[in-house]
């Protein structure tokens, strides 16, 4: 395969925009009828996924191993939808055709068969990825609702039960589907370490035009089954447990670094050493703290420290503005792991914030479920 080939034919299709995906779609759902029940009955949210992972995918073509992973994530991810063999063809076919239509005179018979062969061997391993999870973990679990509990004008607290173990690292994320929007997944990270009881916590905020969010603070009630993935991402997890951590969060990206302080609390609790760890939680108005009074709680342990950080209410008496910019300000973190969770915009603000503070990139850790069949969801912090 030619890998610059490849790079730049998609860098020139890319820059048809929107266009794209909804010829890609149309093509897929015209040609196979069958797949587009796998799909949400609104569209808009997908077609900035397609067009995510293949940009993620082809711009990484000439060093396959550092994507392999992803897409063998991406075909376990893909279980919940059950996706098959010839459901993989169908999307191949319908990807070339795409290519084929925007590259008109450039599609050529050497370019065609280079794509031909990338995508056999993306879906090979996607397949194989899903076949490799199946051995060991259902495609989804079904959880039922414990609690429903609304802590703000925007925010609820559930608390949800696996049907079956559901094993996790704090700090992780699971794509949850509610029944009142079928085939409708978004991500949201646990915010308790793992219980006997198996019971998680999910922290939910409303946004603008969130069919997702909506319906789990609004609709949402005791008794409802949801469905949840497997979880994924290792950006978040404590993987040092001898390295302190700054943990800069905004909104209910509060929820997976909750998780994480109660694993250091495990761990002292247990060793007698761990970590020392300092949160930073950003809210625009006092009442958006949400989880205030649980995280000053765990404040009077001596390896916890805890900051509010309120950006637009200018009355508020404690720290007040942008929660990254603050959070470096306050200085001492030579040493320090420091991990970021928001809205898209928030952590991509606290990352510029950061370095411009004096941080490396190397020690600054957020999570991005961009390529992985859904995004980040908002409800997490980040968007729906």
């Amino acid at each position: 395969m030619d890998a610059a080939a490849l790079k730049e034919s998609w860098a020139y299709v890319a820059k048809n925009g929107d266009d794209v995906p909804l010829f890609f779609y149309s093509h897929l759902f015209l040609s196979h009828p069958d797949v587009r029940s796998m799909f949400p009955i609104s569209m808009s949210g997908q077609r900035d996924k397609l067009v995510a992972a293949l940009g993620a995918v082809v711009s990484n073509v000439d060093r396959f191993d550092t994507v392999a992973p992803l897409l063998g994530q991406l075909g376990n991810d893909h279980r919940r939808f059950r996706a098959t063999p010839d459901q993989y063809n169908a999307v191949g076919a319908s990807l070339l055709a795409t290519l084929q239509h925007f590259l008109g005179e450039q599609w050529t018979d050497e370019l065609a068969a280079d794509w031909a062969a990338a995508y056999g061997v993306i879906a090979k391993t996607m397949v194989q990825g899903a076949e490799e999870a199946a051995k060991t973990a259902p495609s989804w679990w079904d959880a039922d609702v414990v609690s429903v509990e609304r802590r703000t004008l925007d925010v609820a607290v559930i608390q949800i039960r696996p049907q079956q173990p559901l094993p996790y690292e704090p700090g992780q994320s699971v794509a949850v589907e509610a029944p009142q929007r079928e085939r409708l997944w978004r991500y949201y990270s646990p915010a308790n370490a793992p219980r006997e009881d198996g019971t998680l916590d999910l922290h939910v905020q409303i946004v603008d035009g969130g069919q997702v969010s909506s319906a789990m603070v609004k609709e949402l009630t005791v008794g409802d089954t949801v469905r949840m993935s497997a979880p994924i991402g290792t950006a978040l997890t404590m993987d040092d447990p001898s390295r302190d951590l700054l943990l800069i969060a905004g909104g209910t990206g509060l929820a997976p670094f909750k998780a994480v302080v109660e694993q250091v609390d495990r761990l002292w609790r247990a060793t007698g050493k761990g970590p020392k760890v300092h949160l930073f939680h950003g809210a625009r108005m006092p009442w958006n703290l949400y989880d205030d009074e649980a995280m000053r709680a765990y404040a009077e342990l001596p390896w916890f420290s805890y900051d509010t950080v309120v950006s637009d209410d200018a009355s508020y008496r404690g720290l007040r503005g942008n929660v990254a910019e603050v959070a470096a300000a306050q200085g001492g973190w030579a040493g320090y792991r420091v991990m970021v969770c928001g809205s898209g915009a928030m952590v991509e603000g606290s990352l510029t914030d950061l370095v411009a503070a004096g941080f490396s990139p190397d020690d600054i850790r957020y999570e991005d479920f961009g390529t992985s069949g859904s995004p980040p969801s908002a409800d997490t912090g980040r968007t729906e």
